[in-house]
């Protein structure tokens, strides 16, 4: 699971500049719930080798009649909180300590949880002289950063992921390839709890359920037509009893971190909604994460003819990056069109481990370079001499050549769908690299 990281503190202080900063890039949110939780944004971050999520919260102001921080803590900020694995807690290294950062660091403090307090805008202040008032917040040391200037951001991502157990490699021997992970992702009450009781109740092959912590996502073993998974759940399965239910509950954290642990991801779509930005953001995640795709859309049977039509335009014009994935119009609750669905499961999990010989790639890439040339770039034409896979799970093919930084997105969208069709690579995201090769004698005099 990669480790989260999520930023709180009053408005103005600068997150929203520190979130940009630890996530290289303004366009790096991934997901941002506006119609959930009006102010809470996603992003990936790196550090070297690591990963992490970082969760950019909106400030928390309490009303002059009342400070109590359970009381005026914005929503949002306190599910932040909650699936964080460290809090920053960031405050205006100028401004100096306020009535709002004493609740906010009272609030943190009873939570117990890994918590660094972080003085945003220290750029040119001498160590020691304005911020040593932040001590009386009694959150142990201040670090002292410039989000907007990058100083001392990348010492404090170092603090912030040493506070956690370093990852082990020890996945491997935990994975059975024979089992298929699957996660089932979408919003909340789009009906993935009613589909989830109807596979459970169709097939009655539940072993047992592993409930995780409160943002974990919760997997359940179970076979279906002689094929093992293991499902993924993101509406949080509950026993009862020997009753399993479903219960709508709905995570951010749990859902990207779902993705990332899939082979498979089921995306559920709302008929009665169309295609919303919640919707296209999750599928640009797992577009992003590489995995495999299905999806489908639920309450198919609750719209008319006309609303049908609508729907079916925005998911080509929304989702027009998740055309290689199945499209299927289900309804959990009356349980129809459920049986392909499992088809297309078990044929993207096939193709997203597709073995494609080099032989076969570097016919297929001469095939295409007859059929059509790339396109001449100045002086240049890129030169494609052969092929050959570079991974699984998503399949990436490797085409090495001369000039091939000139190939135009065109061209590689033409190329995709030459290996698309020759492979059968249904469901699952295809990548293509190119590597061009170096002069071996531009070293030399």
């Amino acid at each position: 699971m990669k480790p989260v990281l999520a930023l709180v503190g009053r408005p103005n202080v600068g997150k929203s500049t520190l979130f940009n900063r630890l996530t290289k890039s303004r366009d790096a949110i991934v997901a941002d719930f506006a119609g959930l939780t009006r102010d809470r944004h996603y992003g990936n971050g790196r550090l070297g080798s690591r990963e992490f999520i970082v969760i950019d919260t909106g400030g928390f102001e309490p009303d002059a009649g009342d400070g109590s921080i359970f009381k005026e803590m914005a929503k949002q900020t306190r599910q932040a909180v909650a699936e964080a694995d460290v809090v920053l807690f960031v405050v205006d290294g100028r401004a100096g300590v306020s009535a709002q950062d004493h609740d906010i660091a009272n609030y943190l403090r009873r939570l117990g949880k890994h918590c660094l307090l972080v003085a945003n805008k220290s750029e040119g202040m001498k160590d020691g002289i304005k911020l040593s008032e932040f001590f009386e917040l009694g959150l142990g040391e201040v670090m002292a950063i410039s989000a907007s200037h990058g100083q001392g951001v990348r010492s404090l991502t170092e603090a912030a992921l040493d506070l956690l157990p370093h990852p082990t490699d020890d996945s491997e021997e935990e994975t059975d390839p024979g089992i298929i992970r699957l996660a089932v992702a979408g919003r909340p009450n789009v009906g993935k709890s009613t589909l989830i009781n109807a596979w459970l109740g169709e097939d009655r092959l539940v072993a047992f359920d592993m409930p995780g912590t409160t943002r974990d996502a919760i997997s359940v073993p179970f076979e279906r037509d002689g094929n093992r998974f293991e499902l993924i759940d993101t509406a949080g399965i509950r026993r009862k009893g020997k009753v399993f239910e479903a219960i709508e509950k709905f995570s951010v954290v749990k859902t990207l971190q779902a993705i990332e642990n899939a082979h498979v991801v089921l995306l559920l779509l709302d008929a009665t909604q169309g295609v919303t930005d919640q919707d296209a953001h999750i599928a640009g995640y797992v577009l992003e994460s590489g995995r495999a795709v299905v999806l489908a859309i639920n309450k198919w049977d609750a719209v008319d003819e006309y609303q049908r039509q609508v729907v079916e335009r925005s998911v080509e014009q929304r989702l027009a990056f998740m055309k290689f994935a199945a499209l299927h119009l289900i309804s959990a609750q009356k349980r129809q069109g459920l049986a392909p669905v499992w088809k297309s499961i078990a044929q993207a999990h096939a193709a997203a481990n597709r073995k494609m010989p080099t032989p076969v790639l570097t016919r297929l890439l001469q095939e295409a370079l007859q059929f059509q040339q790339p396109q001449r770039s100045g002086m240049y034409r890129p030169k494609m001499r052969y092929a050959h896979q570079g991974g699984m799970n998503p399949p990436v093919v490797v085409i090495h050549g001369n000039s091939l930084e000139h190939v135009s997105d065109a061209y590689k969208r033409y190329l995709e769908g030459r290996f698309r069709k020759a492979f059968d690579l249904v469901g699952t995201p295809l990548r293509i690299e190119f590597k061009t090769s170096d002069n071996p004698y531009k070293t030399q005099e």
